[in-house]
């Protein structure tokens, strides 16, 4: 607190006469942080095309936010908030962001690419993704098996997983470019 209070350029006392407490005051930084990555991945969403195509733009949204913003992403991800349902707004901005992180699957599963439930591969999706995420920010992946490489491997797989079967339905999987 001491640091960011010096970086604010404000005596350590002065986010208390704002906040009660530290828990607060780290809900308020993740809630916006939430809010920024709802809004680039609702942008990417809401971007006309192809199912296929949307899903590519909100993989890209996440990757981009991820990475250029790695404290936020760390801070909504990595922290354990306690209490977290006492703190509405950061509530509201997680559950639009983890909407996000799915609801581009919809499309693939009614455009016949994905067979499934889309609440389920759209949570099997961004778990890969985010643990890829996590491994490039931790500077754990390598020139040869680069996070464009990893992230291109997991789509195909995925997308190979979770393709339709004559069961399923009578449209082909297409190929999705991630």
């Amino acid at each position: 607190m001491r640091s960011l209070a010096a970086e604010l350029g404000v005596s350590p006392m002065t986010p208390y006469r704002y906040f009660n407490d530290k828990d607060e005051i780290l809900a308020a930084v993740r809630a916006r942080a939430f809010a920024r990555f709802a809004d680039a991945l609702e942008g990417a969403f809401d971007a006309p095309g192809a199912p296929t195509g949307r899903a590519g733009r909100v993989a890209d949204a996440y990757v981009r936010f991820a990475f250029g913003e790695p404290a936020s992403y760390r801070l909504m991800f990595d922290l354990t908030q306690p209490h977290e349902g006492q703190y509405p707004e950061l509530v509201g901005a997680s559950a639009r962001a983890r909407a996000m992180m799915t609801a581009y699957v919809r499309g693939l599963v009614d455009a016949g690419v994905l067979a499934g439930d889309p609440a389920t591969i759209g949570h099997v999706f961004w778990a890969a993704l985010h643990g890829a995420v996590v491994l490039e920010l931790a500077g754990k992946l390598t020139a040869a098996c680069d996070f464009d490489k990893i992230r291109h491997e997991i789509w195909r797989a995925l997308l190979r997983g979770f393709a339709p079967t004559i069961s399923d339905a009578p449209k082909r999987a297409e190929a999705v470019t991630v």
